[in-house]
């Protein structure tokens, strides 16, 4: 299997997993990425414009190219993603070798939709089917994240979109309210799959605290991940503002991204040092640690009709981390923290109602949190168990590869 992704190891992305499940389970895996920048914007020690090109990770074999660096701004950020279109299709045309043969394309689409051409060059070039995995649904995310205002781009993207789906034997979608956005593309009912996220490996494994960063005493509400815009931390912010008066209550914050440093500067200004305590980005393998010694964990995404209907994967981690989760968004990702019995949810943007619920869970019982927690875990292994969510894929690895000769239908 040929993985397309623009991220990968050690950038701290689901596909990392899911490349060494893929190998676990017998597949011979090659990834074609780039040059490591996520989330700082600068490369990672070791990596740059001249290489490493080529290495092993996880029992696959990792081909990169080169690429602009995100560094700071929406136009550097424009261009990143516009370097790995360019790249990305001269590293299949050039960097794959000849002599290859792949069985099937799979693409990891989070930002952005344009890793969508390299993966379809190289469809076309290995006359293989395409699985395409969307975690970020184009045109609607930029348009929700203020990313891009102009109708006129925002059509030019939707048709780029409708291109990337017709070239596609299966369009998997995390979330099951993906699914019409995607047929509204072009894309028949039957040639969409649910392939959501799960728990990465090494969130159920034991937790050690040897190596954490000193954490605060209290009742610790703990963030963990991208600090951006989508996550609505003003809404955070004012309702830690709001709790000012509960000392005991900690907001930890364990991650990083484009806002990191407003977040850091509007905590100064709010007078909320000793509140909001902020501890940078972790590896996932000290997420247990950080998961163990949380009171609750908190997730968060801004008001906006594409948010949702998406779920979030740090909730599929949280679930497993067998803690009390404090949700402030809404619809799908706030119907799971519902059902499931595993937490607080509130609407999205809400401050004052985010402040309620970690008022509320902070006087809590201890045994009532820890249910809470259980039923999480629960929910989990019956939804979102890694083994179970991949033995969904191989299935249709094992469905598209019998049917090669057929086309994929599309309105």
């Amino acid at each position: 299997m040929l993985v397309v992704t623009q991220y990968f190891w050690p950038e701290n992305f689901r596909i990392n997993d899911l490349v060494a499940s893929l190998t676990e389970r017998g597949h011979e895996v090659v990834v074609l990425t780039g040059q490591p920048n996520y989330p700082s914007g600068d490369f990672h020690p070791g990596y740059g414009w001249s290489g490493p090109s080529a290495e092993r990770h996880a029992g696959a074999e990792v081909l990169r190219v080169p690429l602009l660096p995100r560094k700071k701004g929406s136009i550097r950020l424009a261009l990143n993603y516009l370097s790995f279109v360019v790249t990305g299709c001269w590293g299949v045309l050039f960097r794959l070798g000849r002599g290859r043969a792949f069985d099937a394309v799979f693409v990891f689409q989070t930002s952005p939709i344009t890793v969508g051409i390299p993966a379809a060059l190289a469809a076309w070039k290995y006359r293989a089917p395409m699985l395409f995995w969307v975690l970020d649904l184009w045109p609607q995310s930029l348009a929700a994240v203020g990313a891009v205002r102009s109708e006129w781009v925002l059509r030019r993207v939707d048709t780029l979109v409708r291109w990337v789906y017709r070239r596609c034997r299966l369009v998997l979608v995390s979330s099951k309210t993906f699914a019409p956005e995607v047929q509204q593309r072009g894309v028949a009912a039957e040639n969409i799959r649910y392939f959501p996220n799960w728990g990465e490996s090494g969130l159920n494994a034991p937790s050690p605290a040897a190596g954490l960063p000193r954490l605060p005493d209290g009742f610790l509400v703990l963030y963990g991940g991208n600090i951006g815009a989508a996550q609505d931390f003003p809404a955070i912010l004012d309702a830690a503002e709001r709790l000012k008066s509960r000392p005991e209550i900690k907001w930890v914050i364990v991650g990083d991204g484009r806002l990191a440093q407003w977040a850091k500067e509007e905590v100064q200004i709010r007078g909320l040092g000793d509140a909001v305590v902020f501890l940078g980005q972790h590896p996932l393998s000290a997420m247990p640690g950080f998961f163990d010694a949380a009171s609750a964990l908190l997730l968060s995404l801004r008001p906006d009709p594409l948010f949702s209907i998406t779920v979030p994967g740090k909730l599929q981690s949280y679930l497993a981390g067998g803690k009390p989760v404090l949700a402030m968004l809404d619809g799908e990702g706030a119907r799971i923290v519902d059902d499931s019995g595993a937490g607080i949810s509130c609407r999205a943007g809400d401050s004052a109602a985010l402040a309620a619920a970690v008022e509320r869970m902070a006087d809590m019982p201890a045994a009532e949190l820890e249910q809470m927690g259980r039923n999480g875990k629960a929910y989990f292994d019956m939804n979102f168990a890694r083994d179970r969510v991949l033995d969904h894929l191989d299935a249709w690895l094992a469905e598209v590869t019998d049917k090669t000769a057929a086309p994929a239908r599309t309105k």
